[in-house]
């Protein structure tokens, strides 16, 4: 039986509290790449919220509607990976279409989203906790905004970053790590409020 979470109540807490970037660290290599440009982390934000929030849906109509009444969800990985695939080959060949610049800014990262594992992480999180479908979508489309909401941060703060003197010894990862670290604390900060388990 599905926990018995309102669908608003997980939105919020996947965007915030539950941040699946800031309080589970999943989908930190592009997320670090990427944001030194608040355009590029834009549009990779939105690319991977859509990519989320779609195949969160479709993954769990094939878990529910294919791979459990034929007894085959040991598969659901395997399958998982599939439907990522497609949602992303789709995604690119409509950003290329769209917006060549931002395709072109995006570089390796886009298709790279396939194996972003924020995204799988999530639609995993979503079978193990048996979420109901609208369950799935509003945690789908949460943790995407979560993961765009965090990128734009962290390419805000960059830039400021940049403009200003750092230490020798934490210029380049070393600022940005521990920029992560207090975004982490602040995203988590209110998480006996709202949490997603």
């Amino acid at each position: 039986m599905p926990p018995l979470i309102n669908p608003i109540t997980l939105f919020f807490a996947s965007v915030f509290t539950s941040n699946i970037l800031l309080t589970n660290f999943l989908g930190m290599c592009s997320f670090i790449s990427i944001s030194k440009d608040w355009k590029s982390s834009f549009g990779l934000g939105m690319a991977v919220t859509f990519v989320m929030t779609i195949t969160a849906a479709v993954s769990w109509a094939v878990l529910h509607l294919v791979l459990i009444p034929l007894g085959i969800e040991y598969l659901s990985f395997i399958v998982f990976i599939i439907v990522i695939a497609a949602v992303v080959q789709i995604l690119e060949m409509v950003i290329d279409r769209s917006s060549p610049a931002l395709y072109l800014s995006l570089g390796i990262f886009l298709p790279l989203i396939t194996v972003n594992c924020a995204i799988l992480g999530a639609i995993l999180f979503i079978q193990i906790r048996s979420y109901s479908f609208i369950q799935t979508v509003s945690f789908g489309a949460g943790s995407g905004l979560g993961w765009w909401l965090a990128i734009l941060l962290l390419s805000a703060i960059r830039e400021r970053v940049d403009k200003n003197p750092v230490p020798a010894g934490l210029k380049g990862p070393g600022i940005t790590l521990i920029t992560i670290g207090f975004m982490a604390m602040a995203f988590t900060g209110f998480s006996g409020m709202i949490a997603v388990q």
